[in-house]
């Protein structure tokens, strides 16, 4: 996972995230067309940990309304927010992330259990000490505009992205070291000599570090040297700004549109080595989520997210050409908590913020029965997933009055708790006007003494205020995540733009660096298991929840119960695709 904060951010509570793959992962799931889980699941609490994928299929597809059915050569799925920064590592808004996905295609990619599968580079070798990959890109590539993608494409983008003056953050080296980093970034060499181009196809990376990740890290998104690297100058990439809005990628589809706050749109792409795709139009269509069922019901869109409750489930049934998927998603919702702030620094702070929100209620009035409160930084769906040893921060006010207290804390006339003149204030960050946690938060807090302040903000300014510090608490929630370390691995790390919330903890940065010195998954799940346990003891934020989601598409799209699903809540494999 590539990202700005090792957390890519979506928003806190959305229906949906797009990862959209350019290779299939071959079906792996564990598909059931029966419909008596769901039932079950509408009158009573799902299990998360049953991470079983169940597909209920359309019924009367006739039905489809003839605003999709009009629809011959064009694939309408939906995003939240993008923020129109089209280039692969540069974007702060995870849903730009997700609108590049289309755009650009990676050496290697994962199929749905994290394992790496071929996309670009149509093999490698990793050599025995796990520090040199060698990657060969299949024949003839080509970028959107027909011009060839080589290995030294491949040599600029790793290049750029080691510049000095990257900073984007949205890949992180540091537990990596390409070999010669250091010397090219002081200006003691002019490349950096762990970047070896053996031929127009291969390509070879020496690193300093084992890491389990290396090989997906180094082969991600390829971006053009001819087209991206005609301005560059070492230690000046401000020029890169002027193409963000102009993405010339190698993926399945090139960008047509871009209207803002309301949709993006592609085109085939002729030059994909995988063949032009049969769909000749892609449309993301920014919605909410209270209009989804509507926008889907009436034909406006193919594919979407819903609310996961059983009333939906209930008028997606009904729907007759709606083929629906529920199952449980890698992710999870959290609070973050700056811990620069004064007020928010001490462990016993952050511990009273945790009892004192009844985050069991804020998953019931959402999901209705698909939600759970989460307490270990893992979805149910990793390998590492385990509650071994790790503190449970149960609904208890009275805990957190005593915790805070403790501190000094003293309630005032107005029951709102003062200490040294200051009174204990925080502001809540959200895009969702309708965000469960403000009224359930607000609540919770007054009666521990918290004034509990809530802002609605659109996404580009939240992440903006993130980054630079401004907030006490902000709704985020996590991306799909493959690897333990894509959900701890900003904890580590002092870099404001990886760990926004500014936690520092010397034995959580350890066990981050063991669990990826390693290989060896039985050794990562020990160090996970410590890990799980301290961040648990010294939480640096609050987890909320984890999910199912309810995801459906119109029967009209031919291949969607194979290839509409994936490593995030919904990847569209969208070469795979055919309109009936």
């Amino acid at each position: 996972m590539k990202k700005k904060t090792n957390i890519l951010m979506a928003l806190l509570l959305s229906s949906v995230i797009f990862l959209i793959t350019a290779c299939s992962s071959g079906g792996t799931n564990n598909v059931s067309t029966s419909t008596t889980a769901s039932t079950q699941a509408s009158t009573q609490p799902v299990k998360l940990t049953d991470t079983t994928v169940e597909v209920i299929k359309a019924t009367d597809p006739g039905k489809s309304p003839d605003t999709a059915n009009n629809r011959s050569d064009t694939f309408v799925a939906t995003i939240h927010e993008p923020g129109g920064v089209f280039l692969p590592y540069f974007y702060d808004n995870g849903w730009d992330g997700n609108a590049v996905q289309p755009i650009f295609s990676s050496l290697v990619t994962v199929d749905d259990n994290g394992n790496p599968i071929p996309d670009l580079a149509e093999k490698w070798d990793v050599s025995t000490d796990n520090l040199t990959y060698t990657y060969y890109l299949r024949p003839n590539l080509k970028f959107s505009d027909g011009s060839p993608l080589t290995a030294d494409d491949v040599a600029f983008t790793l290049t750029l992205l080691n510049d000095p003056a990257y900073a984007a953050g949205n890949i992180d080296f540091s537990n990596i070291v390409i070999k010669g980093t250091d010397e090219y970034k002081k200006g003691n060499a002019t490349s950096i000599s762990g970047i070896k181009v053996i031929n127009p196809t291969t390509i070879q990376i020496t690193t300093e570090k084992l890491n389990p990740l290396s090989l997906t890290t180094l082969g991600g998104s390829v971006i053009s040297k001819a087209y991206y690297g005609k301005d560059y100058q070492k230690g000046k990439l401000d020029y890169l700004k002027e193409l963000y809005g102009k993405p010339m990628g190698d993926g399945p589809y090139q960008l047509d549109q871009y209207i803002n706050g309301q949709e993006i749109r592609y085109n085939a792409n002729p030059n994909y080595y995988g063949g032009k795709p049969s769909i000749a139009h892609l449309i993301f269509k920014v919605t909410s989520t209270s209009t989804a069922l509507q926008a889907f019901q009436t034909g406006q869109t193919d594919f979407d997210g819903f609310a996961t409750d059983k009333d939906t489930l209930e008028q997606l049934k009904t729907l007759g050409f709606a083929n629906i998927r529920i199952r449980t998603v890698p992710d999870f919702g959290i609070i973050y908590v700056n811990n620069k702030k004064s007020y928010l620094k001490d462990t016993a702070v952050r511990q009273a913020l945790y009892y004192g929100l009844d985050r069991q209620k804020i998953i019931d009035v959402k999901y209705n029965g698909y939600g759970e409160v989460a307490n270990v930084f893992a979805a149910p769906t990793l390998w590492s997933y385990t509650e071994e040893g790790v503190t449970k921060y149960n609904y208890d006010p009275g805990k957190a009055k005593q915790l805070l207290e403790g501190l000094g804390w003293k309630a005032g006339s107005d029951g709102i708790l003062q200490k040294d003149g200051q009174k204990f204030k925080l502001s809540y960050l959200t895009t969702k006007p309708d965000d469960p946690i403000i009224p359930i938060a607000k609540e919770d807090y007054k009666a521990v003494g918290i004034d509990f302040v809530p802002e609605v903000l659109d996404a580009n300014t939240m992440f903006d205020r993130m980054y630079k510090g401004d907030y006490d608490l902000l709704s985020v929630r996590t991306n799909g995540l493959i690897d333990p370390n894509d959900a701890v691995y900003e904890f580590s790390s002092t870099d404001p733009n990886v760990n926004p919330s500014g936690y520092s903890n010397p034995t959580v940065t350890q066990l981050v660096k063991e669990g990826i010195s390693t290989s060896d998954k039985a050794k990562r799940q020990t160090t996970y298991t410590k890990l799980y346990q301290e961040l648990s003891k010294d939480p640096p934020v609050i987890l909320i929840d984890y999910r199912k989601s309810v995801s459906a598409w119109n029967d009209r799209i031919i291949g969607g119960e194979k290839y509409i699903t994936g490593a995030s809540d919904v990847a569209i494999q969208l070469t795979k695709l055919k309109i009936k």
